[in-house]
C-alpha cells in the first residue's frame, strides 16, 4: 500500500478516487500508481481503437502492466474499479483469444491470472486456425460462384492473401523464436 492508502486505512477510511493504491506485488517496488494506472488506460484504449472489447483491453493492459504479470479476480476489480461479473467476462474473453491463462493459487479457491511474455506470439499463431476456416470457406465461396465470375476472382484473391498471409506468418514466428532467445534467453 501507499503512505496515503496505509493512512485511510489506519483512519478507518477508504482511499480518495484517484488517490493510489497498489496492489498485489506492487507494494514492495517504488511504482508510480498513477502513472502505471494512465499507462493502462492509454494502452486499453488503443487496443479498443484496434477492434478488443474495452473491458478486455483493461483486464489485458493491467496484468500487462504488473511485476509478475498475475493478479486474482479481486486484485483486478480494485485495480480496474470495476465488478466481479466484468472481470470474469474480460478473463473469459481473454483466455479465448489465447492472451491470458487462469490458475489456481495453491492452496486456495481462487482464480489468478496471467499475461505471459509471450502472449503476442501465442494471440498470432492461435488465429492459425481461425484463417484456414477462413480459407476453407473462401474455396468453398469460389468454387460456388464460379472462378471465372466477378465475386469468385475477388474471393480467390482473399484467399491468396491469406494463403501468402500464413506463409509469411509461419515463417516471422521462427525468426521471432530465433531473435526472442538471443534478446531474451530461452524460458
Amino acid at each position: 500500500m501507499t503512505r496515503q492508502s496505509e493512512a485511510a486505512e489506519r483512519a478507518g477510511r477508504a482511499p480518495e478516487p484517484g488517490e493510489p493504491v497498489e496492489h498485489g506485488e506492487a507494494a514492495t517496488g517504488a511504482r508510480n500508481e498513477e502513472a502505471v494506472s494512465r499507462f493502462v488506460e492509454r494502452f486499453a484504449s488503443q487496443l479498443v481503437e484496434a477492434g478488443m472489447p474495452r473491458m478486455p483491453a483493461r483486464v489485458f493492459a493491467a496484468l500487462l502492466s504488473s511485476d509478475s504479470g498475475v493478479l486474482t479476480s479481486a486484485e483486478l476489480g480494485e485495480l480496474l474499479r470495476i465488478s466481479p461479473a466484468a472481470v470474469s467476462g474480460a478473463v473469459r474473453y481473454l483466455a479465448q483469444q489465447h492472451m491470458v491463462s487462469r490458475e489456481r493459487e495453491p492452496g486456495s479457491r481462487r482464480d489468478r491470472y496471467r499475461v505471459h511474455s509471450n502472449q503476442w506470439y501465442e494471440a498470432l499463431t492461435n488465429r492459425d486456425s481461425l484463417i484456414r476456416r477462413w480459407e476453407d470457406a473462401l474455396r468453398e465461396g469460389v468454387t460456388s460462384l464460379g472462378p471465372d465470375t466477378a465475386a469468385g476472382r475477388r474471393l480467390a484473391e482473399t484467399l491468396a492473401f491469406f494463403d501468402f498471409l500464413q506463409n509469411e506468418l509461419t515463417e516471422m514466428m521462427e525468426r521471432w523464436r530465433v531473435h526472442r532467445e538471443k534478446v531474451f534467453g530461452s524460458g
